[in-house]
Order: C-alpha cells, then sequence, then structure tokens
C-alpha cells in the first residue's frame, strides 16, 4: 500500500486528474496534499485575511473537484484550472458579500521596526497592512493577478492560463497595480513593492 501511495505522488496533476474521474480515492487524496496549503494561502489573501472563510473555501472547492472532476478540462493545465475555479469562487463572495471589507489584520502591540533599505527605518508590519487594505481596493481580477505572481509566485503564462487572458494583459495588470500602489504607499520606500520584498510580507 505504502508503494501505491508513493506512485500516486510522483504522478503528475493530470494523471492524477485521470484517476479521480474514475474513482481513484487514493489520486484525491495525493492531489489535495500537493495543492491544500498553496490554495489554502490564497484564500486567505483573496478573503480578507479570514482563515475560516478560507478553509471552508478550500474544502468546497475539493469538494466540487471530487463531486465534478469531469469539469475539470485536461486541454488545460490542472494548476491554470484550479486557480481560475479558485478565482471565481473569490470574485462571487464578492458580490455575495456586497463589498470588499479591508483586511481584518490583528497584530500586536510590539511591531518588528527593522533598518531597510540604506538604512531607512521601516515598520514592516504597518507596510504590511497597508498593502493589504490597499489591495483590497482594487479590482478582484488586478488583485488576483498580484497574488498569484507575488504571493504564490505564479509565472505569468500560468496566471494568463489561469483567466484566459493574453500574457500581455497580465503584464499591464501588474504594471498598473504596482504602479497604484506605490502612489497609494508613497510615504514608504517604492523598492518595498518589489517582486522580492513582496515575497517577505506573506502573513
Amino acid at each position: 500500500m505504502g508503494l501505491f501511495r508513493t506512485d500516486h505522488i510522483g504522478l503528475s496533476d493530470e494523471r492524477l486528474m485521470e484517476l479521480i474521474v474514475r474513482g481513484d480515492e487514493r489520486a484525491f487524496t495525493a492531489l489535495y496534499d500537493r495543492y491544500q496549503r498553496k490554495l489554502l494561502a490564497y484564500f486567505h489573501r483573496m478573503l480578507w485575511s479570514d482563515r475560516e472563510r478560507a478553509q471552508d473555501f478550500l474544502q468546497e472547492l475539493f469538494t466540487k473537484i471530487a463531486q465534478r472532476p469531469q469539469s475539470y478540462d485536461p486541454a488545460r493545465p490542472f494548476s491554470t484550472w484550479l486557480y481560475s475555479v479558485a478565482n471565481n469562487m473569490c470574485k462571487n463572495e464578492y458580490r455575495r458579500v456586497g463589498t470588499r471589507k479591508a483586511a481584518a489584520v490583528h497584530l500586536k502591540a510590539e511591531t518588528d521596526r527593522v533598518d531597510a533599505l540604506h538604512g531607512v527605518e521601516v515598520d514592516r508590519e504597518r507596510f504590511r497592512r497597508r498593502l493589504e487594505d490597499e489591495l483590497d481596493r482594487l479590482e478582484p481580477d488586478h488583485k488576483a493577478t498580484f497574488v498569484m505572481r507575488y504571493h504564490e509566485d505564479m509565472a505569468i503564462k500560468e496566471i494568463a492560463g489561469a483567466f484566459g487572458i493574453s500574457e500581455g494583459t497580465v503584464k499591464s495588470r501588474l504594471f498598473y497595480t504596482l504602479k497604484k500602489l506605490a502612489e497609494r504607499l508613497n510615504e514608504f520606500d517604492p523598492r518595498l513593492l518589489s517582486h522580492g520584498t513582496a515575497r517577505t510580507i506573506r502573513p
């Protein structure tokens, strides 16, 4: 049985989906184990830092896969299809709630102040709070594009596949988003919005 499970872990996403369509429960478990942490982090960032809601959405997403695995189009890479479904779930939730709430980030009284970028002292936690707030002011697709690129480390091509748009459109969205964020967060050093720093502010 252990060897069988190891074989499943080594299979591609697309092959696992083929087995799931045939009712293979071990294939479903392997796919869930592969993506559950990434998807939980994605939902957490997209849904106002609400961990309980993020967990509910994660379970709902994989329940859909378990119940209707044939809804996956094997002509598309599984990961891009998966994120497109996740993004649509978030957009539906925005409509249901009626407004995009500001991120509910509860932080300790003490903040971690650090010397950064040429000796300029920056309150990293304050910057993170402000960034999350500003992301929630963006259009849902622009926020999702930013999160996929700078938090999930997805390639431009993968993001384009998730949205069904061109790579040029993805780049345009990212340029627009970074420009907006730089304007709205102009009290901070703009280099904090660079690719490398964006990865360091994960919750």
